[in-house]
């Protein structure tokens, strides 16, 4: 193991791009603070000491969906008492609300369920309504899956689809509902929603219409670690192809009332290393994201030391992962983002939705 890991060294020095083999070995090591410190290297090489976050709001217009997916807990049936749909002035109040509490806000972030009776014309019109009303206002919306349910409803074409919101004022997509980009997991996972295939093809299109985008891997459920590997390869041929891939989050599966809650959640360790292995694997991926309302803060914190440059962002409102068991706030403050970066020893930096740097936090400012 030591002489394979050596390896791994020597081929980061030399900037040589890592093989599915090297991948698996780092996930079955038991190597943390030198895979961290691998990861660690790889981040300064990106980013120096910069540890990015931004200053958002997260929008879930419903949680009616038809997927129904094993690993989901914000989804339910219309009928259920939980259900609830807003009306495009509901989601509009909610972003004056938001830019009234925080002018300083650069970003809305958009997903919801999957509506089985909502037109596509109900979630391009709220698009369309918010870029109207506040046009600087960066509008991060909607998944693969949502897009592919979309096209499904409309009868067009993803291509259509997105060249609708683009229109409308959809600036650039969240990276969710990847879970794991494999049949066999999604068949027992998330049967009802897009495919690994569609999720890529809308992933592809959105670049190539210049609509930036995030990927994620949900692990921790029912994949293997080659799954896990083949998953990070899968997205970093993809971004080989377009380069429209921003960030890429790892989210640890919280099974708390999910069709999964036998399950245990992954431990800290677990955590750190898929980061880390992560950073490591993406070598042309900008950014990795430790998202602090999945993995805690203090998780979050000590994953700057382990390849991690982006902690996301103020979130104000998180429903879908608290849904599922998630302990944390549902939101933090900018001073509190900034303070757990400074205590890192790392320089907190604010940026836009596209990287673009608002505001570097030197010394003690605030």
């Amino acid at each position: 193991m030591e002489d394979q890991l050596l390896s791994i060294e020597q081929k980061l020095a030399g900037g040589e791009r890592l093989t599915r083999e090297d991948g698996l070995l780092l996930l079955n090591s038991n190597e943390l603070l030198r895979i961290g410190a691998l990861a660690r290297l790889v981040k300064q090489r990106k980013t120096g000491n910069k540890v990015y976050f931004n200053v958002n709001r997260h929008i879930n217009l419903t949680n009616v969906c038809k997927a129904r997916c094993k690993l989901c807990a914000f989804g339910c049936d219309a009928d259920a008492s939980q259900a609830y749909v807003m009306e495009p002035e509901q989601a509009l109040a909610i972003a004056r609300q938001a830019v009234a509490d925080a002018p300083e806000m650069t970003e809305l972030h958009i997903v919801s369920g999957l509506h089985p009776d909502k037109p596509f014309a109900y979630y391009a019109d709220i698009i369309r309504a918010i870029h109207r009303e506040f046009p600087a206002l960066h509008i991060k919306a909607f998944t693969a899956v949502e897009i592919a349910h979309f096209a499904k409803i409309a009868k067009l074409s993803v291509r259509e689809v997105l060249t609708v919101l683009k229109e409308a004022g959809l600036n650039s997509m969240p990276g969710g509902g990847a879970e794991i980009l494999n049949d066999r997991v999604r068949h027992i996972l998330c049967p009802d929603k897009a495919s690994a295939a569609e999720w890529l093809e809308v992933a592809r299109t959105a670049h190539q219409l210049g609509i930036r985008s995030n990927a994620t891997m949900l692990y921790g459920h029912v994949e293997t670690p080659e799954e896990r590997i083949d998953h990070l390869l899968t997205l970093r041929q993809l971004q080989d192809e377009t380069g429209g891939f921003q960030a890429f989050i790892p989210f640890p599966f919280h099974p708390e009332n999910t069709g999964l809650s036998d399950l245990k959640r992954t431990t800290a360790w677990e955590d750190l290393k898929m980061l880390a292995v992560s950073r490591l694997m993406l070598d042309n991926f900008d950014h990795v994201k430790a998202f602090w309302i999945m993995l805690t803060i203090p998780i979050a914190q000590i994953s700057m030391g382990f390849g991690i440059d982006d902690l996301d962002g103020t979130v104000v409102e998180e429903k879908i992962l608290h849904a599922a068991g998630a302990k944390t706030a549902i939101g933090i403050s900018k001073q509190e983002i900034i303070a757990f970066i400074r205590e890192t020893g790392n320089i907190p930096v604010e940026r836009d939705t596209l990287y673009r740097e608002v505001r570097v936090y030197e010394g003690s400012e605030v």
